[in-house]
């Protein structure tokens, strides 16, 4: 295994999408460096947290849960903190159920999940779906060191977002 293994994934439509991007290493590499000082260095609205099974049962790798948008509402920190992050801890461990992060990896590497929650959500079952298996994808996605080189070349000309997608230049 490289050194640190990067992901993405997007999974859902609208308010209730989906968007995960993560970091997973040896803790005692780079990924486990910026695991331990995205804990300790918070800023405002963006305090990275242990993801969490359930109380006292953290998912393994440790992970680190880090929103992309700062809380806006009580349903929206809440979306973050409940659903986004019981979704994120379900993938990780479908992702080692799965085999894309080994028993020993489990032990040995940290993971660092960046995770969007739009603030308009509005459906706390839908941002668990969608973050769980937005989570389970980005890892089996790092793993296979995806995207391949010339599905990104074949994209080159026509991007697109759910935020934006550029006028044809015909």
């Amino acid at each position: 295994m490289s050194d640190v293994l990067i992901g993405e994934s997007f999974v859902g439509s609208g308010r209730n999408a989906a968007h995960i991007n993560i970091v997973l290493g040896d803790r005692n590499g780079p990924a486990g460096a910026a695991w331990t000082t995205a804990l300790a260095t918070p800023s405002a609205g963006h305090v990275p947290f242990v993801a969490i099974l359930r109380p006292s049962l953290p998912v393994k790798p440790l992970t680190l849960l880090v929103g992309k948008a700062a809380p806006v509402s009580d349903f929206h920190g809440n979306a973050l903190w409940g659903p986004a992050q019981a979704g994120v801890a379900a993938g990780v461990a479908d992702a080692v159920h799965e085999g894309a992060i080994s028993e020993e990896e489990t032990d040995s590497h940290a993971l660092i999940v960046a995770v969007w929650v739009n603030p308009e959500t509005d459906d706390h079952d839908e941002i668990y779906r969608n973050n769980r298996e937005a989570t389970r994808r980005a890892i089996v996605a790092a793993r296979a060191n995806e995207p391949r080189l010339d599905e990104v070349l074949a994209a080159r000309n026509t991007p697109s977002n759910p935020f934006y997608t550029p006028k044809s230049e015909a």
